[in-house]
């Protein structure tokens, strides 16, 4: 057996537990990279508000800056995990980080919400490339499965220690300047990214069979841009109009065509082979429907306390600490449990633990303005997701032979990050729709003037009620701010509901989904090519296993 570099290693117990060179420093490499990424994607929340404020943007606009980052994100990950294994990881994640200093340049300097979505849509292009680029170059440089365990585990709780800073880096620079100097300080830490990488990472290919697939890239992109095209714009410009409708016809038509692209390519970006995998299979499922659950709720609770409640950035950035910290503060325990405990559990106690989260935010006052009831629901979501988040990434990676670990991560990156893209546009979706027939519903009962319920049923036409619950005192409309607000609420409350239900799904699918399998994952083995997992779903340590 030889390492990737063609250096013999030795055989038995100290080749299985050596550390490849580079282990270190491509590790610090991918953590640094993944924070800077995550920054990148988490920093509007804390920023909503002010955005709506400043660039007088409206729901579906503020939805689409988050949204603009994570289908750019979805759209190109396949390709660029196969760019990866062609030309380097370390080139990949440096590429990445030099598209979101771009991006965040752009963002820092937009004049309006428009160019704020071209800066988030190039800083999703750079995530795009640094999630699989870091996950694999760490695949590459690992040798057990317990380490393997303890590299994801650090890695995702960097993912979300980004997450985490990101609302309080904004905040504190709206207080003191401007919400533009948060994005300039995303440009330097992007930049020294990319130094990092350069400098410390061990570079990694894997081209054995990988070419680009345009076919199949080109049709995956056209048809999930148009489908969530759909879904963002469907709240406010109706459901049945026409550019909706057909956004979601030739949507689905493209994705279809995707699936027969993929099952004829001699080298697809999707290999669909892979889902013969019943663990990479459930694993993969349950990504998309529990990461949407999470980010879902994420960015409800961003919409909650700035746009519909108006609260300082530094208060907003707040449940997210709770929300985003424990991911990163649990390494340690994440770490340990990966390898001892059987991730049908760790998943499924996870889920359940973000749907009792959800259920508790539903039940939220919407003009209580205090922190106090963000504090347990946040807490649960957040040590949910710790659990979660790096089980599904270890699943995937441990269930495949070494040589499959670049289109695996870049699958489970795609499928987890499908989740992150979709949470923020259902939750816009199901909470501006009902907020919007409630508010229409209730303006009539709400004993306001012919002038002012005029004005409101024509603001709230143009932009939802999140416009009206804008409007400054004494502007035609702004009488029915209390209407407003309650319609909001009820709207926000139902989304965390979807929220938890997902959560449920998540936790049901895992739970009756993984019944019988022999193991959470498998490693590479000389003689099979897979190493089997023990019988009560924990993985066996290469040197002891049989």
């Amino acid at each position: 057996m030889t390492l990737n570099n063609g250096a013999p290693t030795s055989q038995g117990p100290a080749a299985g537990t050596a550390r490849k060179p580079g282990y270190a420093g491509t590790l610090a490499a991918a953590c640094g990279a993944v924070f800077v990424a995550q920054v990148a994607n988490a920093l509007p929340a804390s920023l909503n508000g002010l955005l709506q404020q400043d660039l007088n943007t409206h729901g579906s606009q503020l939805t689409w800056i988050t949204a603009a980052f994570m289908i750019a994100v979805v759209c190109f990950e396949f390709t660029f995990g196969v760019l990866g294994d062609l030309f380097g990881r370390r080139r990949l994640v440096v590429a990445g980080t030099a598209l979101i200093a771009a991006g965040s340049t752009v963002a820092a300097l937009a004049p309006d919400v428009r160019v704020l979505w071209v800066g988030a849509a190039l800083n999703g292009l750079g995530a795009g490339a640094m999630f699989p680029g870091s996950l694999t170059a760490i695949s590459a440089v690992t040798r057990t499965v317990r380490e393997r365990a303890h590299a994801v585990a650090l890695w995702s709780g960097f993912l979300s220690a980004g997450a985490a800073v990101s609302p309080l880096l904004g905040g504190m620079f709206a207080k003191v300047s401007s919400w533009r100097g948060s994005f300039w300080v995303l440009v330097a830490l992007a930049l020294a990214s990319m130094v990092l990488t350069a400098s410390l990472a061990t570079e990694s290919k894997a081209p054995e069979g990988r070419r680009l697939d345009v076919p199949g890239q080109i049709t995956f992109a056209i048809g999930l841009v148009l489908v969530l095209y759909g879904a963002v714009e469907g709240p406010e410009s109706g459901w049945t109009t026409l550019p909706v409708i057909l956004a979601f016809g030739i949507g689905a038509c493209f994705l279809a065509a995707f699936v027969l692209v993929e099952l004829g390519a001699e080298s697809p970006i999707f290999d669909l082979k892979l889902f013969r995998n019943r663990a990479f299979t459930v694993s993969s499922v349950v990504a998309v429907i529990g990461m949407l659950a999470f980010l879902g709720a994420c960015f409800a609770t961003s919409m909650w306390l700035g746009p519909v409640q108006h609260q300082d950035p530094i208060r907003v950035a707040v449940p997210f600490l709770l929300l985003q910290g424990p991911a990163f503060l649990l390494i340690p325990v994440v770490s340990r449990l990966l390898h001892r405990v059987a991730a049908t559990w760790l998943l499924t106690s996870g889920f359940v633990l973000m749907a009792i989260g959800c259920l508790l935010f539903s039940r939220m006052d919407v003009t209580d303005t205090g922190l106090g009831a963000f504090i347990a629901p946040s807490l649960l979501i957040g040590t949910g997701f710790a659990l979660t988040v790096s089980s599904v990434t270890a699943v995937a990676l441990n269930s495949v032979p070494r040589h499959l670990a670049g289109m695996a991560s870049a699958t489970t990156n795609m499928l987890r990050d499908l989740g992150f893209a979709l949470g923020p546009v259902v939750v816009s979706a199901v909470a501006l729709s009902g907020a919007g027939s409630a508010f229409m519903a209730n303006l009539p009962g709400a004993g306001l003037n012919g002038g002012q319920t005029a004005a409101a049923r024509e603001i709230a036409s143009a932009g939802g009620p999140i416009a009206v619950n804008s409007l400054p005192p004494g502007a035609p409309g702004s009488a029915a701010h209390g209407v407003a607000l309650e319609a909001l609420g009820s709207g926000f409350s139902t989304a965390y509901l979807v929220c938890g239900a997902a959560a449920v799904v998540a936790a049901v699918l895992t739970a009756f989904g993984m019944i019988g399998l022999r193991g959470s994952g498998t490693t590479e083995d000389e003689g099979s090519g897979v190493l089997p997992s023990s019988s009560d779903g924990r993985t066996p340590d290469p040197v002891t296993a049989g």
